[in-house]
């Protein structure tokens, strides 16, 4: 697939090189912190060395004083309380986070995840049911509710109080719940509204702590969950985030929950955990619960103690298994309709009535990786078509299904991802116009995939220093990516080999340099007929560090090739 290479802005030079000498690092470094807003010592001094201490008032948030005061009511006055979350990591990162927390306070709490598939996303009238039934008083949804508009009535008309706590774009009415904590409802004056759902709840424990006089330590002990909810939410790693994931990093790696430390030594990880391993190692196993079987064995893992805390987890990576399963048998169903469909189509719209639902989000993802496009992927579920998109960079698919809400029955989500769900009836109709709305907003560079470079830099500038300083700049994730850099004029004086028939590997020099580094191309194969020794060509790569039998070395991981014009 071609992808449209984009260099960053460098910024304001004087600005650039003032900042280099400032904290003595090269001009490349520099020009990457001035992108990334950092301009001078005391912006850097926060963004290297994170605190705690750095963490906003959590009485910012709208409804926070009212929150608090009826949460604080229920524990001392020996209230049940029912903590309540979605059935994803983040949901059940949150269920757990409170949970545990809340428990040395009070015995009368309990937690409740809905089933994914017979009762859906968000806050069921099963789950209220169960509450009353339950003689419960006070209901904290995390990760949903902010849509839950029915839900929220009926637990009001039973006599439960409800604290919302959400992070996903509200409606335009909100439920009528005892309070609402969503830092992007209108009027809501707190200045970072990109928490996960996870951190939403934390800020609710945060301003426990603060008015019950409880030492905040207690709470950041559970910071490892914070950073697990982060990393798999795909929320925006700067201000909050990045503090509550730096030092949740640092509990994950120094001495994580049991629930968490089992799932570690599972994966077979034996390296110091970064977010993408959270993504990619962590968040599957958590997930794979709610999409086969029922969350709930997810939550049980991480509030469990050591003591059950390896069952669980080994139960947790069988269940990962089934779905990957899943996963690549409807991925390669998926992609063979649309080899079949019309490729000069703006977007994807699938249906197979006998897809597995708790997959079909992943295969949204992996089919972009094919087909460049918006994509939603659907199912049928309790009689209804149900489904999952993910959007395309620069995309609001969330906006584009609003377009089409005629033929919906519910839908919610992010600008990059969403859920819907509506009648088996309107499937083709939907199909239809969702690609006449794309088709009508899209911009046509949206459709090829882009490789934002930070800065072109030559392969000499490639140092132990450089590489440490840039390490420093961790926990990477959105709009905290680890930098990509771009050098021209490299060459090969051998062929690099081919590895599983996918990958690249060899070494790269510059034209006037002598001087090797090792690269490895992930499923750049097909880019082996553009390469010749002796020609010269681009590379777009990330610089990773090499720990082999205690020996260091830096190399390239590359993200692209193109040769140069």
């Amino acid at each position: 697939m071609e992808k449209r290479w984009v260099y960053k802005d460098d910024g304001d030079l004087e600005i650039v090189e003032q900042l280099s000498r400032d904290l003595n690092i090269n001009e490349y470094l520099s020009k990457i912190l001035v992108q990334r807003g950092i301009t001078d010592f005391d912006k850097a001094k926060d963004f290297f060395r994170p605190s705690l201490s750095q963490l906003n008032d959590p009485f910012l948030m709208l409804n926070m004083d009212k929150a608090v005061n009826r949460l604080t009511e229920a524990v001392f006055s020996q209230e049940k309380i029912l903590i309540y979350g979605d059935y994803d990591v983040d949901g059940t990162t949150s269920v757990s986070l409170v949970y545990l927390f809340l428990r040395n306070f009070t015995e009368h709490i309990e937690f409740y995840i809905p089933d994914r598939y017979t009762e859906g996303y968000g806050i069921s009238e099963k789950g209220i049911n169960h509450a009353i039934e339950s003689d419960v008083k006070l209901i904290i949804a995390l990760d949903c509710g902010i849509r839950a508009i029915d839900r929220a009535i009926q637990a009001k008309d039973a006599g439960v109080d409800l604290i919302i706590c959400d992070h996903h774009i509200p409606g335009e009415i909100l439920p009528q719940a005892y309070a609402i904590l969503d830092p992007k409802q209108e009027d809501c004056n707190y200045t970072f509204d990109e928490l996960s759902g996870c951190g939403v709840g934390f800020k609710l424990l945060e301003g426990f702590c603060q008015q019950n006089t409880i030492e905040k330590e207690k709470l950041f002990e559970y910071l490892d969950l914070v950073a697990v909810s982060i990393g798999c939410d795909l929320v925006p790693i700067i201000g909050e985030n990045r503090i509550l994931s730096f030092y949740g990093l640092k509990k994950l790696n120094q001495s994580p929950s049991a629930g968490l430390k089992s799932l570690i030594e599972i994966s077979g990880k034996k390296k110091k955990f970064s977010i993408t391993d959270v993504v990619f190692s962590i968040g599957p196993r958590i997930n794979a619960a709610g999409r086969l079987t029922h969350a709930k064995e997810s939550v049980n893992l991480l509030i469990g103690d050591s003591s059950q805390t390896d069952a669980f987890a080994d139960n947790l990576n069988d269940r990962n298994k089934e779905r990957r399963e899943f996963d690549q048998s409807i991925t390669a169903e998926a992609l063979e309709m649309i080899e079949e469909s019309d490729k000069k189509k703006k977007s994807t719209v699938l249906f197979k009535n006998d897809w597995h639902k708790g997959v079909i989000g992943i295969v949204a993802s992996r089919c972009i990786e094919h087909y460049y496009r918006p994509t939603i992927i659907l199912t049928e579920s309790k009689g209804k078509a149900t489904g999952s998109a993910r959007s395309v960079e620069g995309f609001d698919i969330h906006h584009a299904i609003s377009e089409c809400s005629d033929l919906l029955d519910q839908f919610g989500g992010h600008t990059h991802a969403a859920g819907l769900t509506l009648p088996l009836d309107n499937v083709e109709p939907f199909i239809s116009k969702f690609e006449d709305v794309v088709s009508n907003s899209i911009n046509p560079t949206h459709l090829i995939p882009k490789v934002e470079i930070d800065t072109e830099i030559p392969l000499s500038a490639l140092t132990f220093k450089t590489f440490s300083v840039m390490d420093q700049m961790a926990p990477f994730g959105p709009k905290n990516m680890a930098p990509v850099f771009g050098t021209k004029n490299a060459i090969v004086d051998e062929i690099p080999k081919v590895i599983k028939e996918k990958h690249l590997k060899g070494f790269v020099r510059s034209i006037d340099n002598k001087k090797k580094y090792e690269f490895i191309g992930f499923g750049l194969a097909d880019k082996l007929d553009q390469i010749n020794v002796g020609k010269p060509f681009q590379i777009a790569y990330h610089l990773e560090e090499n720990n082999y039998l205690g020996q260091k070395s830096l190399i390239l991981n590359l993200m692209d090739i193109r040769i140069d014009s």
